[in-house]
């Protein structure tokens, strides 16, 4: 069975400079560091948890706080940061939130009981007595896909007011001037992506329409289904429809197929996220992408820099995001 002692002689070093590079110890040259991290993949080495964690007087786990109901984004993003975290040598538990005070209480009780090494909500909660333990939280705090100004801990997200404005602006720039809108009635994202829609509407002096809007109260296909029918039901006319989340976009999909139209020829339609089944869908799905990938990767190596010991500083990310175009949005008719 490899060792610490094994690997120094592969690489060529010392024990103890091993030991710095497993443990994210700054110090080490980054040459080093590159050729010790090679002999560890070459080798298959796995330190030991317990004795890292008898040694270091640390539990190498992170709790990651995720909504009870998630969608197909948040399961793709949780995944990449439970990957990248055992790549900083660290284990991740997950703490399941409904959007009910009670059920957030539960949550919180449990991730006071655990032993954690930082907290990663990947889930806005709204329990006031939530936030107060995150804000004095004896462990890093890293908020993920959203901010909080009023607590002093990094986030890394996107620009939701912009992103939304642009999507609502492609369509504008087709032609189209009636444009509904599925919005979610939870979480701050689902706020700014609706200001975004506001905001593209009045740069075109297009009025806003509430006939046109259709609040759902959580971002799964069937939510979608259920908005993009109220929306057809009130028949406010509309040429296109710019969903909260690509799931709503996919459910309002299968409403207007259900209600004997077409997408693109009678509504255009676009989503947001640009998770992986968008693009495989018939017609593919117009979307705004968020880089999944570069927020994952980022918030693990944020909270492994939190443990190690270095301060918030500007850890922070605001993200850029894209324009995915493909077939489900074209000029109206």
């Amino acid at each position: 069975m490899m060792s610490i002692k094994d690997i120094a002689r592969l690489a060529g070093v010392s024990p103890s400079t091993v030991s710095r590079v497993i443990n994210q110890k700054k110090y080490v040259k980054p040459e080093l560091r590159e050729r010790i991290m090679a002999v560890v993949k070459e080798t298959g080495y796995v330190p030991s948890h317990a004795a890292r964690s008898m040694v270091l007087k640390r539990s190498f786990t992170v709790g990651i706080v995720i909504p009870y109901a998630f969608n197909m984004f948040q399961r793709q993003l949780f995944a990449i940061i439970e990957r990248q975290l055992e790549t900083h040598g660290y284990h991740t538990l997950f703490f399941f939130a409904k959007w009910e005070p009670e059920h957030e209480l539960h949550c919180l009780r449990r991730l006071k009981s655990e032993n954690l090494d930082g907290i990663i909500m990947l889930h806005e909660v709204i329990h006031p007595d939530f936030y107060a333990y995150l804000a004095h939280a004896p462990m890093p705090v890293v908020l993920c896909t959203f901010d909080r100004g009023n607590l002093a801990c990094p986030s890394v997200h996107v620009d939701e007011e912009a992103a939304a404005r642009d999507a609502t602006a492609h369509l504008i720039g087709l032609g189209h001037r009636r444009i509904g809108f599925i919005a979610g009635s939870h979480f701050s994202f689902a706020a700014q992506r609706a200001s975004g829609y506001r905001a593209a509407l009045a740069s075109a002096s297009i009025a806003y329409d509430e006939r046109l809007v259709a609040e759902v109260p959580s971002y799964i296909a069937e939510d979608g289904l259920a908005g993009m029918r109220e929306l057809l039901a009130r028949k406010p006319g509309l040429s296109a429809v710019f969903a909260t989340t690509d799931e709503l976009a996919i459910g309002a999909m299968r409403a207007i197929y259900e209600a004997g139209l077409r997408v693109p020829e009678d509504i255009s339609v676009v989503g947001f996220d640009d998770i992986d089944v968008s693009a495989y869908l018939a017609p593919g799905l117009t979307t705004v992408a968020q880089p999944i990938e570069a927020i994952g990767r980022k918030t693990a190596e944020v909270m492994s820099r939190l443990i190690s010991g270095e301060a918030y500083g500007d850890l922070s990310a605001v993200f850029g995001h894209r324009l995915v175009v493909r077939e489900s949005a074209a000029p109206p008719r």
